[in-house]
């Protein structure tokens, strides 16, 4: 195997949907298989995309968003290594206007159509864990719109920041502007960090360039809970 090969290999052997197959499994798909980049910034597809591919993440993060009609960014999920997208596609639901974007340099596998029909078809334990995740993912989804329905945004930002944290694991995020911030809750960059100047004056948090600490955990579940 080439070194590339011997990665790809390697990777497609540690994530979670291909679990318990066997070597000569793994191999099938990993010959099904592509490696390829992505810069931060790529769109891997757009609104009405009829994708063909499924694309197992390896390194990096990609964000699934929608644009509303009057222009606002909706971030629906931030994915990183080890998840799959374009799922959507290949079962027939479409993107339903959904952006997925590269938010860091990315690393990814992609296969086509007939081969992932082809792995649902034999391989049925890695079918049922596809649909777990999408399963996953749709949860994590109408949970979104939840927050976004009943919460507050003051809510919505405690809540965001401690899964940011949880997610990280660690109490100081970085790499995040108030815009990033503001697409993730659903409301504009202004109001985001006139928050965050709220939850740094009640002693909450700290906030740096590109660094928000979280002083006050207990405190802020508090605010995620109202």
């Amino acid at each position: 195997m080439s070194d590339d090969s011997s990665d790809k290999y390697g990777y497609l052997k540690m994530v979670d949907i291909f679990q318990d197959l066997t070597e000569q499994e793994i191999e099938e798909i990993d010959r099904a298989t592509t490696m390829t980049t992505g810069r931060r910034g790529k769109i891997f597809y757009m609104p009405e995309d009829t994708s063909e591919v499924l694309f197992l993440l390896k390194k990096g993060r990609v964000q699934l968003y929608r644009i509303s009609p009057d222009g606002k960014k909706l971030v629906i999920a931030t994915i990183g290594p080890g998840s799959i997208f374009g799922e959507m596609a290949l079962i027939g639901q479409g993107m339903h206007n959904t952006f997925a974007e590269a938010t860091e340099d990315c690393e990814l596998l992609v296969m086509s159509r007939e081969d992932v029909e082809h792995l649902l078809i034999t391989k049925p334990r890695v079918a049922l864990r596809i649909f777990e995740a999408l399963g996953t993912r749709l949860k994590e989804t109408e949970s979104r719109v939840e927050e976004l329905a009943f919460k507050g945004i003051p809510a919505r930002l405690a809540s965001l920041l401690l899964q940011l944290a949880e997610e990280r694991d660690t109490h100081t995020i970085t790499g995040l502007t108030h815009q990033d911030l503001g697409e993730r809750i659903g409301t504009y960059r202004e109001t985001t960090t006139q928050t965050l100047n709220m939850f740094k004056s009640e002693g909450l948090i700290d906030i740096g360039r590109k660094r928000i600490t979280l002083l006050d955990v207990d405190g802020l579940q508090e605010i995620a809970e109202t």
